[in-house]
């Protein structure tokens, strides 16, 4: 497998790409696409990368960094669920690309999610790793960033003076014989990120528009039916902190035909800290189901269906309400 990185230039914004190609000629089905979470960059999936190298993947496998994340530009923009699946589908279409497999990881699943439904045609299949956008409850640090003051609180802790000295306190540990687990220091990365001011505005952008004190408020929950077509797979850490396991269990009962895999020794990205077992289970999906290919008309037949189904339930229940009850005679009425 070879390594291609380029710059694309969107809308006069830049996006960072990596490009994954075969060591054979023979690419086999339609391309992977892998999307990071919030804070991370392409970066965290390079075990899984590296992986593939080993085992011969044959796949071409496209990995962004997304507006505002990576080596990606962080202008004042739109970053909200719909821009960064635009995003997706705009990267499709530059690389030569009309449909997909889409992963995504945290955010990346929200925004997997959510390119499925503005762009059903592209989407493949749907592999949501710890994703986001399946149930309300996420970490209280997540919800902290609804506060008041919150934006100048991150500045303070996270900032190119702090991120310094935690590097330097990380290579003293490591000449000490430390060594940070594969997951810890996948988080380190991520919190190190936002010591840039681009992308620390844009995670708070997208943090606020996404969660507030009570927790996630968006959800694909109640458009799922929609994905019920598309091979599904979920792959989540046992004791994952952030987004909890509980939310793949209950999408999988919602979605039939979903796969769900939980890892028991992971946490949030169980990508990194089993990157072989993540890969195999990844490829076994990849060929042991066929691809979806939803044109936009069956989407729509969907749409109507679901929206016949919904007021006939409401018109039946409207119709016991009207049902008028047996009067009884009373000392106000007059017996014949």
């Amino acid at each position: 497998m070879t390594l291609e990185a380029r710059t694309l230039t969107l809308h006069g914004q830049e996006i960072r790409l990596r490009e994954y190609l075969p060591s054979t000629r023979d690419t086999t089905g339609e391309p992977l696409v892998l999307l990071h979470g919030i804070s991370g960059s392409g970066q965290t999936w390079v075990p899984l990368l590296e992986h593939f190298e080993r085992t011969g993947f044959g796949r071409h496998v496209l990995v962004p960094d997304l507006p505002g994340h990576g080596d990606s530009g962080s202008p004042r923009a739109d970053y909200g669920l719909g821009a960064m699946a635009s995003v997706v589908r705009d990267i499709l279409a530059l690389t030569g690309n009309h449909h997909a497999t889409i992963a995504g990881h945290s955010l990346g699943g929200g925004i997997a999610m959510q390119f499925a439904y503005q762009f059903p045609e592209m989407c493949a299949r749907l592999v949501l790793v710890g994703s986001a956008g399946l149930g309300p409850q996420v970490t209280a640090v997540l919800r902290a960033t609804a506060l008041p003051g919150a934006k100048a609180a991150l500045a303070a802790a996270v900032n190119p003076v702090t991120a310094a000295i935690a590097r330097g306190i990380a290579a003293a540990g490591r000449r000490l014989g430390g060594k940070l687990a594969p997951e810890t220091r996948e988080l380190t990365r991520h919190l190190s990120s936002l010591s840039d001011a681009g992308r620390r505005r844009a995670f708070l952008f997208i943090a606020r528009s996404l969660i507030d004190l009570r927790g996630q408020r968006a959800s694909a929950v109640d458009k799922l039916y929609l994905a019920e077509q598309v091979p599904t797979l979920m792959i989540w850490g046992a004791h994952d902190p952030l987004i909890p396991v509980e939310h793949g269990r209950k999408t999988a009962e919602l979605l039939p035909g979903s796969r769900l895999t939980v890892f028991e020794n992971a946490k949030h990205f169980p990508h990194v800290a089993d990157p072989a077992r993540f890969g195999a289970e990844l490829e076994r999906f990849l060929d042991e189901t066929e691809p979806a290919r939803l044109t936009l008309e069956e989407v729509v037949e969907i749409l109507v269906q679901a929206s016949e189904a919904a007021n006939e339930v409401e018109n039946r229940a409207k119709a016991v309400k009207k049902v008028p009850e047996k009067l009884s005679p009373g000392p106000h009425l007059r017996r014949a």
